[in-house]
């Protein structure tokens, strides 16, 4: 008997290995996974420019990067004694204009390097509610905490949003035309924006993204969509699996999505390889009541001689 509704989930024909390389961007569920990515020690890079919630910001940054379209001190603006882009997360303002541009500068190569090499891009979509600076009449990643009189705040309309993500894959394929697209929404509710206003945000993002997904040949470039917001509203529908704010996916949710991720685009000989790493995660992790004894002393030993085993085998690995 079934007490609960199951996802159906599509095996990708392109799955994830240890020689992937893959580069993550979007909202702060995009980091929820990139850590499980870090954790088990696959090639991973997440968010350069920080967290980004929008398809239109999310466009704006790869655009920046396939253009090698550098900042300049026209794109940064000092408010609350530090120096800020709109384009970015406030995790990379800094006190400094030219430490910034510097950083952000470094961003766009860093990852025009790391999407020519990428087997795999993940992009999570988080919201189709935007905030216009009204001054500039640009659309912004981030507000900085600027007050809100500045900004007029927008839901993007589904064709928009279907432009913005389809403007994002062609721009990334004309820098890599093999990597392999993994879309997702994120199952994190934006109730700030308002209960109705939420669902209403993601519907945008379904619209659009799956009309997507139907316009590009399957045997050409491959696109696939990942329901982590359909997990967590179907399979864990109950609110212990939340956070205490109920609306962030808490870790067991996340162990859950994680779960479901690995078992559809994971490569298959690849999990002996995850289930090392955990082990020697595990061990890493465990304090002894007795450091100097000598059971502790042959564990460490044998945890030794796990890791060189596995940083051989794999020379991007380290613990």
């Amino acid at each position: 008997m079934q007490f609960r509704t199951q996802i159906p989930i599509s095996k990708t024909n392109n799955p994830i290995d240890y020689n992937s390389k893959i580069i993550s961007i979007g909202s702060c569920f995009a980091e929820n996974m990139a850590d499980k990515f870090d954790y088990f020690k696959f090639q991973n890079v997440t968010n350069p420019f920080g967290i980004i919630f929008n398809p239109v910001s999310i466009e704006k940054i790869i655009s920046r990067v396939i253009k090698q379209d550098f900042y300049t001190e026209k794109d940064v603006f000092f408010y609350n004694e530090r120096w800020h882009s709109y384009e970015v997360h406030s995790d990379l303002s800094n006190s400094d204009r030219q430490e910034l541009l510097e950083t952000l500068n470094k961003a766009i190569s860093e990852s025009y390097k790391k999407l020519q090499e990428a087997t795999h891009i993940i992009i999570t979509y988080g919201t189709s509610w935007i905030y216009r600076n009204i001054e500039s009449d640009q659309i912004v990643a981030n507000c900085h905490k600027v007050p809100q009189k500045q900004f007029l705040k927008e839901l993007v309309s589904v064709e928009v949003i279907q432009k913005s993500i389809q403007n994002t894959v062609d721009l990334v394929l004309t820098l890599n035309p093999e990597i392999n697209f993994i879309f997702t929404v994120s199952p994190v509710r934006h109730i700030k924006d308002g209960f109705t206003e939420n669902q209403l945000s993601k519907s945008h993002l379904f619209a659009a993204l799956h009309q997507v997904l139907k316009n590009y040949n399957p045997q050409i470039i491959t696109l696939n969509y990942f329901p982590s917001y359909e997990i967590m509203m179907d399979e864990l529908r109950d609110y212990r699996f939340y956070t205490e704010d109920m609306l962030h996916p808490n870790s067991v949710a996340i162990d859950y999505i994680w779960h479901k991720f690995s078992e559809n685009y994971m490569a298959e000989n690849s999990i002996p390889t995850m289930q090392e790493i955990s082990e020697i995660q595990k061990s890493l992790r465990h304090r002894s009541f007795n450091p100097e004894s000598e059971q502790h002393q042959k564990f460490l030993i044998k945890l030794n001689e796990k890791i060189t085993v596995i940083e051989k085998k794999w020379s991007h690995i380290k613990f």
